[in-house]
C-alpha cells in the first residue's frame, strides 16, 4: 500500500511539473483579443501598398511599354501585390474573431482570393484595367466592411523591407 501512495505521489509531482514546463494555450477569446486592430492594420497595409505600389503608378502610366522606368514600376507592383493579397488575407482571419467584422468582411473572401494571381501577373506586366480595378474594389470594400463595423481602415504605405520579407 504505501508502494502505491509514493508512486501516485511521484506521478502527482510529474504532472505538476509538466503543467508548469509546457505553455497553457490561450481560450479563443484572448486569441481574437485584438482582432480589430489586427484587422485596421493588415487592412491599412494592404491598401496603402495597393494605392502607392499598383494603383497610383498605372495611373501615371508607368506599366505602358516604353514608358521609363516601366520594369521596376512593374517589380515594385508585383511586390506590393503578392504583400497586399498576403495582408488581405490576414485581415481576413483577423475579422474572424470580431463577431460584427466577421459578419462584413465575410462576403469579400472571394474577391480577396480572386487576387491570387495578381501579383505575378502585374511583375510580368501582364495586368489591365480591369485587373487594376479589381484590386481597387476588393480594397474599397475591405474599407467599407471595416468601417460599417466600427473599424477605420487608414492607407499605411509599408517600407520597401515589408514587401520583400
Amino acid at each position: 500500500m504505501a508502494a502505491f501512495a509514493e508512486a501516485d505521489a511521484a506521478a502527482s509531482a510529474e504532472d505538476a511539473e509538466a503543467a508548469a514546463a509546457s505553455p497553457a494555450p490561450t481560450s479563443p477569446a484572448e486569441k481574437q483579443k485584438f482582432a480589430k486592430t489586427r484587422f485596421v492594420a493588415n487592412a491599412g497595409l494592404a491598401a496603402g501598398a495597393t494605392y502607392q505600389w499598383i494603383i497610383k503608378p498605372y495611373r501615371d502610366g508607368k506599366f505602358k511599354k516604353g514608358a521609363k522606368g516601366r520594369r521596376f514600376a512593374l517589380v515594385k507592383a508585383g511586390l506590393a501585390g503578392a504583400f497586399a493579397y498576403n495582408r488581405l488575407k490576414a485581415a481576413s482571419e483577423n475579422a474572424k474573431g470580431d463577431p460584427l467584422l466577421s459578419k462584413a468582411v465575410g462576403p469579400l473572401t472571394a474577391g480577396i482570393e480572386s487576387l491570387k494571381g495578381l501579383g505575378s501577373k502585374l511583375r510580368k506586366g501582364d495586368a489591365g484595367d480591369a485587373d487594376i480595378g479589381a484590386f481597387e474594389n476588393v480594397i474599397n470594400g475591405v474599407k467599407d466592411a471595416g468601417k460599417s463595423a466600427g473599424a477605420t481602415v487608414t492607407d499605411k504605405v509599408p517600407s520597401a523591407g515589408q514587401l520583400t520579407g
